[in-house]
């Protein structure tokens, strides 16, 4: 039983996003202490987590609002709980499968390592669909991404315009394009 403080951790994957919701949760839960990293779990690069890995004392419990905030795979995971575990450090989740579950026990890593698992298979699930997805539109032609500014008649237009003399702020306020896409188009048959 870990009678010290409890440290809180919270990521999300890009700047776009907004962790207010797992701080909130991790203030309500009475973190001391909550540590926040702007990265991708697939990023090894997370220097607050490592932080409050360095900031934990023994009798002191990590929590994270939800697993996969924590752990970028299965091997991760076991491998994080179990370092906090040797370092008499507790491990706490707030949301999710492992939220009743002490991973201090037996039971409890047997628990953790499924539910890690699982949420592994799904991940790759959905990467094989996804992959699948695209593959399949791709046969159909479809490409995805954003659509092009200038389509090759403009383009036409832009290069006469520009063998004229013209500026390239006036082709591109006249074909509403922006000059680096002018350029970049201009350049691209060069």
């Amino acid at each position: 039983m870990n009678t010290g403080q409890l440290i809180g951790y919270a990521r999300v994957s890009t700047g776009d996003q907004e962790a207010q919701l797992q701080r909130d949760a991790l203030a309500d839960a009475g973190c001391a202490r909550i540590f926040e990293d702007k990265a991708s779990g697939k990023n090894t690069d997370r220097p607050e987590l490592h932080a409050a890995l360095d900031y934990a004392r023994v009798g002191d419990s990590l929590c994270v609002w939800k697993l996969d905030r924590f752990a970028r795979s299965l091997i991760d995971l076991v491998s994080m709980v179990d370092t906090l575990r040797e370092r008499d450090i507790g491990f706490k989740v707030l949301t999710g499968a492992l939220a009743n579950i002490d991973p201090g026990t037996a039971d409890g890593r047997l628990m953790l390592q499924v539910v890690g698992a699982m949420a592994e298979f799904e991940r790759s699930l959905i990467k094989e669909r996804t992959r699948a997805g695209l593959d399949a539109a791709r046969a159909q032609g479809r490409t995805g991404g954003r659509p092009a500014v200038m389509n090759d008649d403009m383009l036409t237009v832009a290069r006469a315009r520009r063998a004229k003399g013209e500026s390239v702020n006036a082709i591109a306020r006249a074909l509403g394009v922006s000059r680096a896409t002018l350029y970049r188009r201009i350049g691209e048959g060069a």
